[in-house]
C-alpha cells in the first residue's frame, strides 16, 4: 500500500530544440508540446507505480493518462495566452489536443483492443476544461482549489485499484512537477520566437 512519497518524479523536456534555423510553424510548435504532455504523463504514471500505487487495469492506466492529459493541456493554454493571437492559440492546443486525441487513441486499441476511443476522450477533454476555467489562477499558476480538484479526479480514475493517499500524492508531488513542466514547455517551445503575423496585403 502506498503512502505519500518525499521522492519526485524525474522530468525533461524532449525535442525543443530544433536542428534547422527559422521561424517554426504552429503545427511543428504543437507537434512538440503534444509530444512531451504524453511523455510526461506516461513518467508520472510510472513514477507513482514506483511508489507502490496500484493501477489493475490497462483501462484504468488509459483514464488516468487521460486525467494527466487534460490538466496538462488546460495548463498549457493558460500559459500560452497573451503569448499568441486568439485565432492562433485556439489552432496551436487544437493541434495539441489533435495529436494528444491520436496518440492516447493507437495505446488504448494496443492496450484494449480495437475499438473507437477519440469521442470519449474529447469529451472528457471539453469537460475538464470547462470544470478547470472555473478556478482561480495567479497567471498561469493554478491554485490550491485547482490542484485539489485535479487530485480528486485522478483519484476517481484509479478508485478500483484500492488506492490511498492518491489526492495527497498529487497535490505534493506529482502536480507541483506538473506545473513547472508546462512553464518550460511553453517558455521553450512558444514564448520565444514566437511566429509573426504575415504582413498585412498592400492597399
Amino acid at each position: 500500500m502506498a503512502i505519500i512519497s518525499s521522492s519526485r518524479p524525474s522530468l525533461s523536456l524532449v525535442k525543443t530544440r530544433w536542428r534547422k534555423k527559422g521561424e517554426r510553424t504552429l503545427a511543428e510548435r504543437a507537434g512538440v508540446i503534444g509530444a512531451n504532455v504524453w511523455k510526461v504523463s506516461v513518467e508520472i504514471f510510472k513514477h507513482m507505480e514506483k511508489e507502490g500505487f496500484r493501477f489493475g487495469s490497462d483501462r484504468l492506466v488509459t483514464d488516468v493518462l487521460a486525467e494527466f492529459i487534460a490538466f496538462l493541456v488546460q495548463l498549457a493554454d493558460r500559459a500560452v495566452y497573451g503569448k499568441l493571437s486568439e485565432a492562433e492559440r485556439a489552432a496551436l492546443i487544437g493541434a495539441v489536443v489533435g495529436h494528444l486525441a491520436a496518440t492516447l487513441e493507437n495505446n488504448q486499441r494496443d492496450l484494449l483492443g480495437p475499438g473507437e476511443y477519440r469521442k470519449a476522450f474529447i469529451d472528457l477533454l471539453n469537460t475538464r476544461f470547462g470544470e478547470y476555467a472555473g478556478f482561480e489562477y495567479a497567471g498561469a499558476e493554478p491554485g490550491y482549489p485547482c490542484l485539489r480538484y485535479f487530485a480528486a479526479k485522478v483519484a476517481d480514475a484509479m478508485a478500483s485499484g484500492d488506492n490511498k493517499w492518491v489526492v495527497e500524492q498529487m497535490m505534493d508531488i506529482e502536480a507541483p512537477e506538473m506545473v513547472r513542466f508546462v512553464r518550460k514547455l511553453v517558455e521553450q517551445t512558444v514564448a520565444t520566437g514566437t511566429p509573426t503575423p504575415p504582413p498585412a496585403p498592400p492597399g
